[in-house]
């Protein structure tokens, strides 16, 4: 057994495709096929179920998957841990990162980024919150930058700052006219929100009580804020932002923009890491240079505002 095999066999569970994992390895199909045959032999088990497709893993198999996993990880960072001592501040990682996040926080972000750590390399990747979570896992994120706290033993989150929702609202809605908008009544407004899995989504229908109304004649899968702001800017719908995304728009499209009757939701924005990643000083950097390129009033959750 051997840490090829281990990583072989990871790309098989991902991509459930000998062609597509080995590609991803950089190896032929044959090469990639006879080495997790031999890993098979030597366990004296199977690891995958040929009969099923797309294959998958066996009962075994997957505690095996789980097991490289966490071995892969801790082979990884014996090699962080050279990178720490020679330059704790260089080097190249993978950030995830949702794609509510993503579009207002990179470009205040990346600047920053490249005057403080000129040294380091960051390669983004927007991944929903189930994503990031399986992605540190597995290691093929060193960070992420999520909506919530972690859940899991294994992960540890590294706070941000604080974010509201923020309604958007039509002009010619009788929404427009009032200062606040109030949770209890949002559901009676048709609603253009982002598909189930989102936690900006989760978040808000948890907040606001929300249910799935069948008579909505309209509905977007796989929208974006972005596309769902020029609905509403037609006079069709409701939406929410973020409070980053309030912040890139002038003052004709803010003037749609309504916050929420006290309590206020709120979203805390963490930076989380596997507990085995041992780049202590990077993980403080990239959070000293998230922070700074946010307005100081995030840093902290203000009163009236309510965690989601």
């Amino acid at each position: 057994m051997n840490l090829q095999q281990l990583e072989y066999i990871q790309a098989l569970d991902r991509y459930r495709h000998f062609g597509k994992a080995a590609e991803h390895c950089d190896v032929t199909q044959p090469t990639l096929s006879t080495m997790i045959q031999k890993l098979e032999e030597e366990l004296g088990v199977k690891i995958f179920d040929r009969s099923h497709q797309p294959i998958i893993p066996t009962e075994v198999g997957r505690r095996i998957l789980d097991q490289a996993a966490v071995i892969l990880i801790q082979a990884e960072q014996v090699r962080e841990i050279v990178r720490e001592e020679k330059d704790a501040l260089a080097g190249t990682i993978t950030l995830g990162i949702l794609p509510t996040i993503a579009p207002y926080l990179l470009p205040r972000v990346l600047p920053l980024l490249e005057r403080e750590l000129p040294n380091l390399r960051i390669m983004f990747v927007e991944l929903k919150t189930s994503e990031c979570l399986e992605a540190l896992r597995l290691g093929t994120v060193q960070m992420a930058v999520i909506a919530s706290e972690a859940k899991e033993t294994y992960l540890v989150d590294h706070p941000l700052y604080y974010e509201e929702f923020m309604g958007y609202v039509p002009r010619d809605s009788e929404l427009y006219a009032e200062e606040v908008i109030r949770s209890a009544e949002v559901g009676k407004y048709h609603l253009w929100l982002l598909d189930e899995g989102h936690c900006f989504r989760d978040q808000l229908v948890r907040f606001c009580h929300l249910r799935y109304d069948p008579t909505q004649r309209h509905n977007y899968s796989r929208g974006s804020l972005e596309t769902f702001m020029h609905f509403v800017e037609g006079g069709n719908g409701v939406t929410f932002l973020p409070e980053l995304a309030v912040e890139q728009l002038d003052d004709q499209h803010r003037s749609l923009v309504r916050p929420f009757a006290l309590p206020r939701p709120t979203r805390g924005i963490n930076l989380v890491t596997h507990h085995e990643y041992v780049r202590h000083a990077l993980i403080e950097a990239v959070a000293r240079v998230i922070t700074a390129s946010v307005p100081k009033r995030m840093l902290h959750l203000q009163p009236g505002q309510d965690l989601v």
